[in-house]
């Protein structure tokens, strides 16, 4: 499914915000067809538009869409973890999220003191490179484009294996393709009031 904003109708480019935000699924499951990088470099194009600390935009994007490398990190790199294997053969084509560290949670390089960082500074690097994922996901299932998160890897072993710059660290990957079967339903969500509190 692809989502078309109508830009001269500022209630339609709503509503499919609103269906994109509603609609995208994790998938597993993929058609035996190539996604074409230059789709893929308009969908990363639209991913740098995700917010980062100070605007840094340390999330990099490290895509693999060669078989055999793909299988290769689906038998060493995800510790064992079948389901994980399974949906990276799967897959058209792997991103190995990655972000530069030493930049988010801190603002050295911009205001005086130069001691100026945030309290959850080390966290900020992944919380950064977990709004580029998702920034991601969303714009490639706007592209009609399916994807899924996996998290249960090695992420030395991946690093190495694709050669990734000293100064970065692997943070997720994500494989995407077309999607193979139904469209299925979200699952239940939790009631608003377990997760929302006004605080007076």
């Amino acid at each position: 499914m692809s989502f078309v904003l109508e830009i001269n109708s500022k209630n339609s480019i709503y509503m499919d915000a609103i269906q994109l935000l509603k609609n995208r699924r994790s998938v597993r499951k993929y058609k035996d067809q190539i996604v074409p990088r230059e789709l893929i470099e308009e969908i990363v194009k639209l991913s740098q538009f995700a917010p980062s600390w100070s605007n840094y935009q340390v999330a990099r994007y490290n895509i693999i869409d060669n078989r055999s490398l793909i299988e290769e990190i689906a038998n060493n790199c995800v510790q064992g973890f079948v389901y994980n294997a399974k949906t990276l053969t799967r897959a058209n084509g792997v991103v190995v999220l990655s972000y530069v560290t030493g930049k988010s949670g801190s603002l050295k390089d911009k205001v005086k003191p130069e001691d100026v960082v945030s309290d959850n500074s080390g966290a900020w690097e992944c919380f950064d490179a977990g709004i580029a994922c998702l920034q991601f996901c969303l714009s490639a299932y706007a592209k009609g484009v399916a994807t899924c998160v996996l998290g249960v890897i090695n992420n030395d072993a991946i690093a190495q294996k694709i050669g990734l710059p000293e100064n970065e660290k692997v943070a997720a990957l994500i494989v995407y393709g077309y999607e193979a079967g139904e469209h299925h339903e979200a699952p239940v969500r939790k009631d608003i009031n377990e997760i929302l509190r006004f605080v007076e």
